[in-house]
């Protein structure tokens, strides 16, 4: 179960991760709807390649320890890393799904943007999703 979990949960990462790397580079697919946006249309970001790499490198940092805890490869951690980085990962995730309150998560008030829509459908749950995988992978590591 450990390698299964863990494996959904890499590869989720790893599709963020290379999303993040492809809109770095300039790409457009997808791109209108997964920045928020103001009621005007207006961006609330305009994260550019610097910053695009930085989420990048998190989330594939963070698949590595998903590989690391469910066994997939071995590896030693830090002490801290190996008994929290999971738990790490839950609460990171947990957060971006509950939001800053505005544009982002589940208790939103900006609810009728495109990106709004989105994040109500799709993004959200997917965080809660990671955040469940690997709660469930602490528990069973």
């Amino acid at each position: 179960m450990q390698t299964t979990i863990g494996s959904i949960l890499v590869l989720i990462l790893l599709f963020l991760a290379g999303i993040h790397i492809y809109w770095g580079f300039g790409g457009k697919w997808g791109n209108d709807a997964a920045i928020p946006t103001t009621e005007n249309n207006e961006k609330v970001i305009n994260p550019k390649l610097k910053e695009c790499m930085v989420v990048a490198i998190g989330l594939l940092s963070l698949s590595v320890i998903v590989l690391i805890k469910s066994e997939i490869i071995a590896f030693s951690l830090p002490n801290w890393l190996q008994e929290y980085g999971l738990w790490v990962i839950a609460l990171l995730f947990t957060i971006r799904a509950i939001g800053e309150f505005k544009y982002v998560g589940f208790f939103k008030k900006v609810k009728t943007t495109k990106f709004a829509q989105m994040d109500t459908k799709y993004f959200s749950p997917l965080c809660l999703l990671i955040s469940i995988l690997a709660t469930t992978l602490a528990l069973t590591a």
